[in-house]
């Protein structure tokens, strides 16, 4: 389906404490155990997963990558993060065509971190509290398979990861449905047109941005005041 996006949203209503309380739980169980312009530059460039060997790279997809974008650049430990597509079959989709629905492409996000500054457990924890991962392609008004809950991993490690904690956040109760995130293999990532980078800094007073955008850093700031650049 076509982005919706220019009109204003209401934001989803979470309850933030309890989830909070139930995912910072989870981490402790593992630690114990839109309109289209120009054609995308770099789009077949993948991010490699390490830099040096100093970083790492994480794959999210939530909704909207603006949202997701503005919500992990505030994170201590996050370095980069590039809004793009991944999970399709056509290659060097652009926007316009990903919005169709005619690629398979989900909208995300691949954030660039410093494991030793913020754990891949962390980022999870960001990921399931920041959007709602029981509606099957959807996150408030934007509707369609682009914007489908998933987790791309990037080895094995990080899938064990994601589908363990997904599993105890079922198991835990913390949302009233059951979470329908996908947990797939990176096969691809495609970086986004340059106007969708940095996109909420960049147009802050739009209207998305102020009724859908804002909301969810404002309260990722004031849930995860502790783990802010």
């Amino acid at each position: 389906m076509v982005s919706v996006r220019l009109s204003l949203h209401k934001p989803i209503i979470m309850k933030t404490l309890n989830i909070k309380a139930t995912l910072v739980l989870v981490v402790a169980f593992f630690i114990g155990a839109c309109a289209e312009q120009n054609k995308p530059t770099e789009k077949t460039k993948m991010i490699e997963s390490t830099i040096n060997g100093a970083t790492d790279t994480a794959t999210f997809g939530a909704g909207c990558f603006w949202c997701v974008e503005a919500v992990f650049q505030e994170m201590k430990g996050v370095i980069k993060v590039t809004s793009g597509y991944s999970g399709g079959s056509v290659k060097n989709p652009a926007y316009r065509e990903v919005c169709n629905g005619t690629t398979g492409h989900a909208e995300v996000c691949q954030i660039i971190y410093n494991p030793k500054e913020v754990t891949y457990k962390e980022l999870l924890e960001a990921f399931w509290q920041t959007h709602d991962p029981t509606t099957l392609n959807r996150q408030g008004n934007d509707a369609g398979t682009q914007y489908r809950s998933v987790i791309f991993y990037h080895n094995e490690v990080q899938k064990q990861l994601a589908e363990k904690y997904k599993d105890e956040l079922n198991k835990s109760g913390a949302f009233e449905k059951p979470i329908v995130t996908a947990i797939d293999p990176l096969t691809n990532f495609y970086a986004a047109e340059d106007y969708h980078q940095n996109y909420y800094d960049q147009n802050g007073d739009a209207p998305y941005c102020q009724y859908v955008i804002k909301p969810k850093v404002d309260k990722f700031r004031k849930v995860f005041h502790d783990k802010l650049k």
